[in-house]
């Protein structure tokens, strides 16, 4: 597990072709807890999640373990927090060509309020090339948390960069995995529950599960790889 900080353990590891899980251990909860983000290196260099403000020079630095941090183009999120987006302006200022990139409501509700510049709005199902890649958004309202919420996938690897969705404790998990997620996932929402349970949500994890997904991003804890249909479908039975 490549360490770009010694003192933080921030570390950086490719989870599939051209896309580097960045990962930075925080002492939040007992155990430890980890805040991921995920850079997708092309033509139009992607960073989904900025990470907390306070974490901006460690990510910084582990971008910058494999390109240049000014050239990133586009700054994505699932949904406004700060976890999700709370370094977004300093991002924007260190990468003079990028512009946040978040679906229609999060510009709308606040995006293009708090950002230095206006997003690029991405509708339900738009797609987007950065080069050899191309992403895609889905609209997630409340799933599971924001009416703003919603998920890329990188269409040519299957990652699906599905943001709180699996949320696992630990400080040092694995950056990938074909283990169970499940069980730690849903064990964490018994003690800390973050599920909006909206009457959409079946849909909702239909729509996720239909774009047959080979990665699951995770924001905390391990990448996931295997069926992610399969793993989504079983996440729905659980909500309920």
């Amino acid at each position: 597990m490549p360490i770009t900080n010694q003192a933080s353990g921030t570390n950086i590891n490719e989870i599939a072709e051209r896309i580097y899980r960045i990962s930075t251990p925080l002492e939040v909860m007992p155990g430890g807890f980890t805040f991921n983000q995920y850079l997708i290196v092309d033509d139009a260099p992607l960073l989904f999640h900025t990470g907390l403000r306070r974490i901006f020079p460690l990510v910084s630095e582990a971008v910058a373990s494999v390109i240049p941090p000014e050239s990133l183009r586009y700054i994505a999120f699932s949904h406004y927090e700060a976890d999700e987006c709370g370094s977004l302006n300093d991002w924007l200022a260190v990468a003079p060509n990028a512009v946040p990139l978040c679906g229609k409501l999060a510009a709308m509700l606040s995006v293009n309020d708090t950002a230095l510049r206006p997003a690029k709005e991405l509708a339900d199902g738009e797609t987007l090339s950065l080069g050899k890649s191309v992403v895609r958004w889905f609209d997630t309202p409340h799933l599971p948390h924001g009416w703003e919420c919603g998920y890329l996938m990188e269409e040519t690897t299957r990652t699906l960069f599905c943001g709180d969705l699996f949320t696992q404790p630990g400080g040092n998990p694995p950056p990938i995995t074909d283990g169970d997620i499940l069980s730690p996932s849903e064990m964490l929402r018994g003690h800390l529950d973050y599920y909006a349970y909206s009457k959409n949500s079946g849909a909702l994890f239909a729509k996720l599960a239909a774009a047959r997904p080979a990665i699951l991003a995770c924001m905390h804890g391990s990448a996931w790889r295997g069926d992610g249909a399969d793993l989504l479908k079983e996440l729905s039975k659980k909500i309920g």
